[in-house]
């Protein structure tokens, strides 16, 4: 089949968003919420003005959260009669001025606001009441018109006291100060808009020509610098960009788990303040209609990051969101092919061996080299669950692709298809690997998928075959995988590991279908020790079964079991009373042994 993902994109000149953009088109990261006092200083009221920096060991240095060197202002705010009623009821701030204009999403609050005072309205001693203080305290800086009026020292002592820089303009009015701060700050929002609608089209045109997630995070590495990533809904890495250092600094926080996994349930999306700690990353979601596809994450290790740049985030989540829904498509033909390929190919029907080899390599596959069919069914049973059909199947989605990913990072060439029931990998081995290497392989992959829970995972139980080295196995390797997970959960309970070489006996008494049989059985030979009514049956049920075990060696079982040898004599003693002359009876010991397998078995 043609894999349509990964044909070469056309490019048509008279498609302009088709064209792939150049590094050297990105915008520049720069995204600021507000404006730098200096760039202030530009404007035709407050050229030339006579600016006196609050004093350092002032009260502004003891009562404000890391004031900068070069306040920025988002707002400005005229000091009249209004105001002063304002603040000194105890509202820091310009929340209930309507003089009081600035950046969208500014308003109420007493930090980055620009105050701007006409000298024969308001004198310094107005502004010196607790409430006024607390406000010209917060501002960026003060500006007081007609160059401080009678006294423009009482202005400059004023800005010394409370630690706030204090511009003296020539201009006349107030008024006309606010009206051109407020201008240049829509102009720099406007600009701030411009450049995130700019973004969005390079982003949008990536996807256009034909990049995928992981073109998506390089663009939008470039642009915000750091590290970016895309994760399924709960935190699987599907994609990543950015400098090798600064992804290895971003996997190191402590959002991510040992297994590289993002704990996306201690992570809010948007925007975040910058007192928590936890700015200089931000999360998004990716969605498309009602349906939540992941989440797109920005990491930076220089700065925090505004409003503005998780406002980038959110246009990029909706490119991604198209790039996923445009993967999603493929990919759902594409796995119809598949799967259908494998389930035909387990079932025998594949045809030849060497007709299936050339069919798997059409589809991307390489099955013609040593494997194992490994098999994982989720633990919890969907016909008795109360969750509804479409819950189910999206978590049956999500728990295939999972496993897609964490073997396809390390086997891009291995089949991982995902039915209704189950998934299915087929694990490619070594020549010389025993059981064990093999299980340990195939441990490492689960423990990916496995992760350390949450995100609404259901937990899985994993059956692993015999190797094979013909296709023409694959149909026993497969049965062989669906007992060892089907006895290995009834063996070890949730979250078995299980190999097909580890089941021995239990493999018969699996197919007794009747589970009652199998009880009667339980109770008849065990007698009272089948129950765990009184506390000492278990431990003579373990004491039996270590004495059969060491074929009725009295000396090793009291060493494995760490008991006086008289000790031993005496339980030995005591069980044959319960359950007759096993030491001297060899049938009745296989009895016993066979009932003791069938008690380990859960759910009998």
């Amino acid at each position: 089949m043609v894999n349509v993902a990964n044909d070469p994109a056309v490019h048509d000149e008279e498609l302009p968003a088709a064209r792939t953009p150049s590094a050297s088109s990105l915008p520049t990261r720069e995204l600021v919420a507000g404006l730098p006092l200096e760039r202030l200083l530009e404007l035709p009221s407050l050229a030339g003005a006579d600016l006196h920096q609050g004093s350092s060991a002032g009260p502004r240095a003891a009562g404000r959260r890391g004031a900068p060197d070069s306040p920025v202002v988002t707002r400005a705010c005229q000091v009249d009669d209004a105001w002063l009623v304002v603040a000194t009821t105890g509202e820091a701030g310009c929340a209930g001025d309507p003089g009081c204009v600035g950046a969208p999403g500014a308003r109420g609050r007493a930090d980055h606001q620009l105050l701007c005072v006409d000298p024969a309205a308001v004198s310094p001693r107005q502004l010196h009441e607790p409430g006024a203080a607390a406000a010209l305290h917060a501002a960026a800086a003060l500006v007081v018109t007609s160059a401080g009026g009678a006294d423009p020292t009482a202005w400059r002592t004023l800005g010394e006291q409370v630690g706030t820089p204090v511009l003296l303009t020539d201009t006349a009015s107030a008024e006309r100060v606010v009206t051109e701060v407020l201008g240049a700050l829509l102009d720099q929002q406007a600009a701030i808009l411009e450049r995130v609608d700019e973004a969005h089209q390079i982003l949008v045109g990536v996807v256009l020509a034909g990049g995928g997630l992981q073109d998506l995070c390089q663009r939008l590495a470039g642009f915000l610098g750091g590290a970016t990533m895309v994760t399924t809904t709960d935190g699987r890495l599907v994609a990543s960009a950015g400098a090798e250092a600064d992804l290895a600094a971003a996997l190191a926080l402590d959002c991510f788990d040992r297994t590289g996994r993002l704990i996306t349930e201690h992570e809010p999306v948007g925007t975040r303040d910058p007192r928590g700690g936890n700015a200089r990353r931000a999360l998004v979601r990716i969605v498309a209609g009602q349906l939540d596809h992941g989440l797109l994450c920005a990491f930076v290790a220089d700065r925090d990051l505004t409003a503005d740049d998780v406002h980038l985030l959110e246009r990029a989540a909706t490119v991604a969101a198209l790039a996923i829904t445009k993967e999603q498509a493929v990919s759902a033909v594409e796995g119809k092919y598949r799967a259908e390929f494998l389930r035909d190919a387990l079932s025998g029907r594949a045809g030849t061996p060497a007709d299936a080899v050339a069919h798997a390599t059409a589809l991307g596959w390489d099955i013609d080299r040593r494997l194992v069919v490994v098999v994982a069914e989720t633990d919890e049973d969907d016909s008795r669950t109360t969750r509804t059909p479409e819950e189910v199947a999206s978590l049956q989605q999500r728990f295939a692709r999972a496993w897609s990913q964490a073997v396809g990072v390390r086997d891009p060439l291995a089949p991982v298809v995902g039915f209704s029931q189950e998934v299915v990998a087929l694990h490619a081995v070594p020549a010389d690997a025993d059981t064990d290497a093999v299980m340990r392989s195939v441990g490492d992959v689960v423990r990916v998928v496995r992760g350390d829970g949450g995100g609404g995972r259901r937990t899985f139980s994993t059956g692993v075959s015999r190797p094979i080295d013909s296709v023409a196995d694959l149909p026993a390797a497969y049965e062989e995988a669906l007992s060892a997970v089907s006895v290995g959960r009834q063996l070890h309970g949730a979250s078995a590991l299980t190999h097909f070489d580890g089941l021995g006996i239990f493999r018969l008494l699996s197919l007794i279908p009747d589970s009652a049989d199998l009880r009667r059985f339980v109770e008849e030979s065990l007698g009272p020790l089948a129950s765990d009514d009184v506390p000492e049956h278990a431990d003579l049920r373990q004491t039996l079964s270590v004495l059969i075990d060491t074929n009725l060696n009295v000396a090793e079982t009291a060493r494995v079991l760490f008991f006086h040898y008289n000790t031993l004599r005496y339980r030995i003693a005591k069980l044959e009373r319960m359950l007759g002359p096993f030491t001297s009876d060899p049938q009745l010991r296989l009895k016993l042994a066979l009932a003791l397998k069938v008690h380990q078995m859960r759910g009998i």
